[in-house]
C-alpha cells in the first residue's frame, strides 16, 4: 500500500496511539511541574526560607527539561536505526516506573538529603523518557499521514500535552481537596501512582499500532544500498545544524508560555488572594479547550502555511503577556480564566499546533527522529525548564509582586521567535515521496 493512501481505520488506530501515548508521558511529565509549585519546595527543602525553596523546587523541575535533549540525543539515533515503534514503548516504560517511584520518596524530614537527591535522579529520567517519546510520536502520525493532512496529523502527539496537564491537574486537584494535613502527607503522592495503571493502558493502544511506512521504506532502501549508513546524529550535525536552531529558535515562545501559566502562574495567582482550588480548577478548564484548538490551528496551517499561523501567536503572546501577567494578579476570577483563556488555547496554540510537522519537514527521513527530537527538545529546555526559574527570580527581585521583569524577558524572546520563524530554512520536506527520494539520493 503507498505511504499516501492509509486506510482510515489504520489512521485512525495510529493518531490515538499516538494521542493516547504523548498524554500519558506529559501527564507524568507535568505532574511533576505541579507538585513542584505546590508541594516539593515545603516537603524536600524545608530547610530553606519559602522563597528560596520555591527557587529550588523550579530547579529541580528544569532539571527535567535539561535532561529532554540528552533524551532526544539517546533515543533519536535507535528511532531512525530500529524503529519509531520500539522506542515509543521503551520511552513509556521508563517514564511510568520513574513518576512511581517519586510517589513513593520519603520527604526530606525522613531521610534529610538524601530526599531532594533522589527527588533529581527521577527527574533526569522523566526528562529523558519524554525527550524520547515526542519524536516517535510525532513522525508516526506524520508519518503515516497524506502530506495535505501532515500538520493535522502531527499535530495529535502536542495534543497530548494539554491532555495530560488536564488530567494532571484534575487528578492533582481532587487530591488537594482534602484536609491539607493529609494532601501534604500523602494525598499528593496518588497521582504518581496512578501512572502505572495509564502506562499500562498506554503499552496496550501503542503496541497494536504498525510501524511508520516512511521508516520501513527507508530501510529497505538502506537495505538495497551499497553504501554505508551514516550514523543519525553526526547526520543531523554536519547537514541539519542550522535546522536545528532554527526550529529551536522559532517554536520557543509555545514552550515558554505554556510552561509558565502550567507552573509560574499558578503559585503568582495563589499569592495575589485566589484560592488553590480555583486556580487549578481554571488551569484545567482551559487545558481542556487546549486539546481541541491545537489540531484546530494545525489544520489551518495544512491550507495557508505554517510560518504564517505560528507568528500570529509568536506576536500575539508578545503583546499580551504583560496584560496575562495583570489578569492573574486581579482577584476577579473571570479576569484569571480570560488570562488562561488566551494565553493556552487560543495564542499558545497557534505556535504549538503547526510545530510537530513544522520541525519535523526540517529532516530527512534517515535522520528526522533524532534532528526532529533534538530541535524540539532543546527549544522546550530553554524555554519550558529554564524560563519558570528566571521568571520566579525576576519576581523575586521586585518583591515578589511586579511582573514587569517576567513581561520584558518573555516580549524579548518573542522577537527572537519572531526573527527565526521568517529566517531561510534550508532543506524542508515537502511531501512523503519527497522524504523516501532524499533518502535514496543519498545512500
Amino acid at each position: 500500500m503507498s505511504v499516501n493512501t492509509p486506510t482510515s481505520g489504520r489512521m485512525k488506530s495510529v493518531l490515538f496511539s499516538s494521542f493516547m501515548g504523548s498524554a500519558i508521558e506529559f501527564y507524568d511529565f507535568l505532574l511533576y511541574g505541579l507538585a513542584a509549585s505546590v508541594v516539593f519546595a515545603p516537603l524536600y527543602f524545608a530547610n530553606l526560607s519559602p522563597a528560596m525553596g520555591m527557587i529550588a523546587s523550579f530547579a529541580t523541575l528544569a532539571v527535567g527539561y535539561l535532561a529532554r535533549p540528552l533524551g532526544g540525543l539517546i533515543f533519536g539515533p535507535f528511532g531512525d536505526r530500529l524503529g519509531r515503534k520500539k522506542m515509543l514503548v521503551l520511552t513509556m516504560l521508563l517514564m511510568g516506573g520513574a513518576s512511581f517511584c517519586i510517589g513513593l520518596i520519603p520527604t526530606q524530614a525522613a531521610i534529610g538529603q538524601l530526599a531532594p537527591l533522589l527527588l533529581i535522579i527521577l527527574r533526569v529520567i522523566q526528562g529523558i523518557a519524554v525527550g524520547g517519546e515526542w519524536g516517535g510520536a510525532a513522525l508516526m502520525a506524520m508519518e503515516h499521514s497524506t502530506r495535505e493532512r501532515r500538520g493535522f496529523s502531527a499535530s495529535f502527539a502536542n495534543m497530548g500535552g494539554p491532555a495530560g496537564a488536564a488530567l494532571a491537574t484534575a487528578v492533582f486537584s481532587l487530591c488537594s481537596m482534602m484536609p491539607d494535613e493529609a494532601f501534604m502527607s500523602w494525598g499528593w503522592r496518588v497521582p504518581f501512582l496512578l501512572s502505572a495503571a495509564l502506562v499500562a493502558i498506554g503499552l496496550f493502544v501503542r503496541l497494536k499500532v504498525a510501524e511508520s511506512p516512511v521508516f520501513l521504506e527507508a530501510q529497505r532502501q538502506t537495505a538495497s544500498s551499497s553504501a554505508r549508513r551514516r550514523n543519525p546524529i553526526l547526520e543531523v550535525v554536519t547537514k541539519y545544524p542550522r535546522a536545528v536552531i532554527i526550529a529551536c529558535l522559532a517554536t520557543i515562545m509555545a514552550f515558554v508560555v505554556q510552561s509558565l501559566l502550567a507552573t509560574f502562574a499558578v503559585p503568582y495567582a495563589i499569592a495575589s488572594g485566589h484560592s488553590r482550588s480555583e486556580v487549578l480548577w481554571i488551569s484545567l478548564a482551559t487545558q481542556v479547550i487546549h486539546v481541541f484548538t491545537i489540531p484546530m490551528f494545525a489544520a489551518l496551517s495544512d491550507r495557508i502555511g505554517r510560518r504564517k499561523v505560528m507568528a500570529a501567536g509568536v506576536i500575539g503572546m508578545t503583546l499580551m503577556i504583560h496584560p496575562i501577567w495583570l489578569m492573574v494578579a486581579s482577584d476577579n476570577l473571570l479576569l484569571l480564566f480570560l488570562a488562561f483563556l488566551v494565553g493556552n488555547p487560543v495564542l499558545q496554540a497557534m505556535v504549538y499546533g503547526p510545530t510537530a510537522a513544522y520541525i519535523a519537514e526540517m529532516f530527512g527521513a534517515e535522520s528526522r527522529y533524532t534532528g526532529a527530537s533534538l530541535a524540539y527538545q532543546l527549544s522546550s529546555t530553554l524555554g519550558g525548564g529554564l524560563v519558570p526559574l528566571a521568571a520566579t527570580a525576576l519576581l523575586a527581585a521586585r518583591g515578589g509582586n511586579d511582573p514587569v521583569y517576567v513581561s520584558a524577558l518573555v516580549m524579548a524572546i518573542g522577537l527572537i521567535s519572531l526573527l527565526a520563524l521568517f529566517a531561510p530554512r534550508g532543506y524542508r520536506d515537502t511531501n512523503q515521496e519527497g522524504a523516501k527520494a532524499a533518502v535514496t539520493a543519498e545512500l
